[in-house]
């Protein structure tokens, strides 16, 4: 070998290296890019994700809530709140095991919170029991506000039975 051919090799060697830690740089920033991407795209709430809720202790999280949730709670929970809560905390733990639980209640105005996320509940209307799945971006609201009350009207058309004013219907 000559010593121009031993040059070229070191050369090329250097530039092999070179490359092969910029491709390195470029698939971690890739990555990170990429974990950025999923962060946005993970619910959170007020710049917690559901696993930090969920970890968080309960003052902490009425700290989060906005003003008449937050005063409610520093309140304390009502009787009938306080039992829907354990029974929820026991569906909680039989769906872990694996069965699904419907849990019914009269209780509209129980804020929900993270730990009821994933359950199913038969939240009461004034005539029947609408199923509810808590999901993430239900937290802080009132679990009535996902059982509407009133139904919307569709009125029928005019047939027979109905008053004379009304049973004209125009040959269009």
């Amino acid at each position: 070998m000559t010593p121009d051919e031993e040059h070229r090799e070191e050369e090329i060697e250097e530039k092999v290296e070179e490359d092969t830690s910029e491709e390195i740089d470029d698939e971690i920033e890739d990555e990170i890019d990429a974990d950025k991407e999923l962060d946005k795209l993970k619910f959170h709430y007020r710049g917690y994700t559901l696993d930090d809720l969920k970890k968080m202790n309960m003052d902490q999280f009425i700290q989060l809530l906005p003003a008449r949730a937050r005063r409610s709670l520093k309140r304390g929970l009502p009787p009938r709140q306080k039992k829907l809560l354990e029974r929820l905390r026991r569906s909680y733990r039989a769906k872990k095991r694996g069965k699904d639980i419907l849990t019914r209640t009269h209780v509209r105005d129980m804020i929900v919170f993270p730990e009821m996320v994933g359950l199913k509940i038969g939240v009461y209307n004034g005539k029947t029991y609408e199923v509810v799945e808590i999901k993430p971006d239900m937290i802080g609201h009132y679990l009535g506000e996902f059982s509407q009350t009133r139904k919307r009207i569709t009125h029928g058309s005019p047939g027979v039975g109905a008053t004379r004013s009304s049973k004209y219907v125009p040959l269009k």
